[in-house]
């Protein structure tokens, strides 16, 4: 059988997308059309045609949604994200890498990589609700800013993610999570996956923290797995415990499968390697969705730190 030959990118480099959206805004819809679709996961009982993929039955997703949310400091770099053509150019290099599946940003970058073809038979995973802004007097309202349900059926995209913060002493978080039920019924008529986000959170000296212990992280599965009048689609994103070794009963508070968040991790990528090896060896752990530490690493080998995170898989 003849390989089918790759599309022509609508724009060749990052310094043709100016032009282009200028010019032709339609290129995104048609790029959009015509992009060549993957199954979210590959498995052993793909087409014989089809080599074996290096992971089965796992995902490798980069992350890069974080913008979207006014979130765009690295390390000690507060406006690291905010060079797009920077960003763009990571991202092209990290999807080129063997093993990695897909992406998961908001439509302003889904659009760029579009145009620039990085996203032929990847998993594009859309960003829907990224109205909570970092730092912000109202970051717990995190409203459906991004991708809408039918937004991500009418592109073509393979699944959504929405993130789920709860403070219990904010009654705000009652809407949040009837918002995110809804998203997740909606998503599910769509037959589309929706990968939930969810954490317990509070507010310390007027800051929002994430509680990463046991207790609150099975807490916060516990709640997100309930949500919708279906989880058929429902997959989690959930985050390595303060105590790794928690990990195995944390992840046995619900049936769904998981994959694990990134998060911030500092200069210490060799430990959160560590942390997230011993997780993916749990049941239900079926993958990774990692940003800034693999984009943006301390060495500054973009390429390295994704290709030692595919091998964890």
């Amino acid at each position: 059988m003849t390989p089918a030959t790759p599309a022509t990118p609508a724009a060749p480099s990052v310094r043709d997308l100016v032009r282009l959206r200028a010019e032709r805004p339609e290129a995104v819809a048609e790029a959009a059309a015509r992009r060549k679709r993957r199954p979210l996961l590959r498995t052993d009982d793909i087409a014989s045609d089809r080599a074996r993929p290096p992971h089965p039955g796992r995902l490798m997703i980069i992350a890069a949604d974080h913008p979207a949310r006014g979130a765009l400091a690295v390390g000690d770099r507060a406006l690291a994200m905010a060079n797009r053509f920077e960003l763009l150019q990571r991202l092209c290099l990290a999807l080129s890498r063997p093993g990695v599946d897909g992406v998961l940003a908001s439509a302003d970058v889904l659009d760029d990589l579009l145009l620039l073809g990085a996203l032929e038979d990847k998993v594009v995973m859309g960003s829907m609700n990224r109205g909570g802004l970092a730092g912000a007097a109202f970051e717990l309202d995190d409203r459906f800013t991004g991708h809408r349900p039918e937004d991500l059926v009418r592109h073509g995209f393979d699944a959504g993610k929405l993130l789920l913060r709860i403070d219990h002493d904010d009654p705000g978080s009652l809407d949040t999570l009837h918002s995110a039920a809804r998203t997740i019924d909606a998503m599910a008529a769509h037959r589309l996956p929706v990968f939930v986000e969810p954490f317990l959170c509070r507010r310390v000296d007027g800051r929002l923290r994430n509680d990463l212990g046991a207790a609150a992280v099975a807490t916060s599965i516990a709640i997100a797995s309930g949500l919708a009048g279906t989880s058929a689609y429902t997959w989690l994103k959930v985050p390595v415990t303060e105590d790794p070794d928690d990990m195995a009963q944390v992840m046995e508070t619900s049936t769904l499968p998981a994959v694990l968040l990134g998060g911030e991790v500092g200069d210490d990528l060799d430990g959160a390697y560590g942390k997230w090896r011993e997780a993916l060896r749990l049941p239900t752990v079926r993958g990774l969705v990692v940003g800034r530490s693999l984009l943006y690493p301390v060495d500054g080998d973009v390429a390295g730190a994704v290709d030692t995170a595919v091998s964890l898989l």
